[in-house]
């Protein structure tokens, strides 16, 4: 019984991975689409958000059956419910990356990011994803010096973000309300995103050290 209890907390441990895989993949789809404007491949990303989704579920079904049948304890109750938080960070990140698709939808054909910032949108999609991509190595290989990388990318994205809306304020911003509006969403995506993903890693960080910590040590 012990075994088959450890082979279904390795398998929820897969499962998470799996899951940061395709979140990683929908954010880089998702920007692809949005920096040229291809809608189908928007279409694309927001149609595959339902395979995170269904994984999710399957997840949390998974962990909540091992919490009622199991009974796990000490860094067993730890992997478990760490798991169920972990997969509502990433179900988001998914959600993120889907709205970012959107956009790209409502606006088709023409781009979303007015033409000042899109060099900005560019760096927080690609830090964006290598948090992603970081999180799937972390969950791999608990190698903790990644939860600081992670962390360091997200207070970059949080830095251009706070500086799109410095762009915006200026005298000389010249966008229409709509266009407006939707730099500023699409900045918000993109900045939540990164803070998911910190959230994901310091979870990870707390079932391999048992400590919590307000932020990742850099």
């Amino acid at each position: 019984m012990r075994k088959l209890f450890q082979d279904d907390l390795h398998n929820v441990g897969d499962q998470l991975s799996d899951i940061a895989v395709l979140v990683a993949e929908a954010m880089e789809k998702a920007y692809r689409s949005f920096e040229t404007a291809d809608v189908q491949l928007a279409e694309e990303v927001i149609a595959a958000d339902a395979r995170i989704d269904s994984k999710q579920n399957d997840l949390d079904e998974k962990a909540i059956e091992l919490l009622a049948l199991q009974g796990p304890v000490a860094s067993d109750l730890r992997l478990v419910v760490g798991a169920l938080r972990m997969s509502t960070s990433l179900e988001r990140m998914g959600d993120l990356a889907r709205h970012i698709a959107q956009l790209t939808r409502l606006r088709y054909p023409d781009p979303v990011a007015p033409a000042p910032l899109v060099a900005v949108y560019h760096q927080m999609a690609m830090k964006d994803v290598e948090i992603a991509r970081k999180l799937v190595e972390l969950m791999d290989t608990r190698e903790l010096g990644l939860v600081s990388e992670v962390f360091a990318l997200n207070e970059q994205i949080n830095e251009l973000h706070a500086g799109i809306f410095t762009t915006i304020a200026r005298p000389e911003w010249d966008a229409s309300p709509a266009s407006t509006a939707d730099a500023t969403l699409a900045s918000r995506f993109f900045e939540r995103f990164g803070d998911h993903g910190v959230s994901v890693a310091r979870k990870v960080q707390y079932l391999v050290t048992g400590e919590w910590e307000a932020k990742p040590s850099l």
